[in-house]
């Protein structure tokens, strides 16, 4: 079993001080990394980089490690006939795009149109750090998360609304800080009725 596989219980092998294990040709490649940038990877302030970067990088991405469906499976039914939508919105996230690995930070407002379940709220923001915490577009971290809570609880609609500022283009490239992205997707109601789409987009801002 190497050091990144899984125990018994799911956890990740962790080294004796219970730090995350940060197998040597990790190291290596990173040390190679640091070499390759002009700087030396001996010297006394890089010394432990190469484990601290293994170990920054399997938190960046412990997304892989669940199924972030698993957070929507406890809902409650008794909400006093309950059935207009319900929104979190701003919900910080960060995560990494998967071309240059560069950080990708931002928000996401999350709607639904429950049918006879909801959840707690926490459980959104649950989900969009699930999928959040893996090599991604945007794109396809706002199907997702969308695509997910449809899934999971089936309601009569979901609106997914990112808005992130990409590093690979605020700090390398082009270098264009203060800039942006919004990503979109409306699934059921949110997408097929003009006034519920008007209406939750409003609450959300846009």
């Amino acid at each position: 079993m190497s050091e990144f596989d899984h125990a018994v219980d799911g956890d990740l092998v962790r080294a004796p001080d219970g730090k995350i294990a940060v197998p040597q040709d990790v190291q290596d490649a990173i040390r190679t990394l640091i070499r390759w940038t002009g700087d030396d990877p001996d010297r006394e302030g890089l010394l432990d980089t190469p484990k601290r970067v293994g170990r920054a990088w399997k938190e960046y991405c412990q997304g892989y490690e669940e199924d972030p469906g698993v957070h929507l499976s406890r809902t409650f039914e008794e909400v006093g006939g309950y059935d207009e939508l319900v929104l979190l919105k701003d919900i910080p996230f960060q995560s990494h795009c998967e071309h240059h690995m560069a950080p990708i930070i931002g928000k996401a407002h999350i709607a639904y149109m429950p049918t006879d379940r909801v959840v707690g709220i926490s459980k959104l923001a649950r989900v969009l750090h699930g999928y959040a915490r893996r090599l991604q577009v945007q794109e396809r971290l706002t199907a997702e998360v969308a695509q997910c809570i449809q899934d999971q609880l089936n309601p009569s609609g979901v609106a997914v609304v990112i808005e992130a500022s990409h590093a690979c283009m605020t700090a390398r490239g082009v270098r264009t800080p203060g800039v942006s992205m919004v990503t979109s997707r409306l699934l059921g109601v949110f997408l097929d009725d003009q006034r519920s789409r008007k209406e939750v987009m409003s609450l959300m801002g846009y």
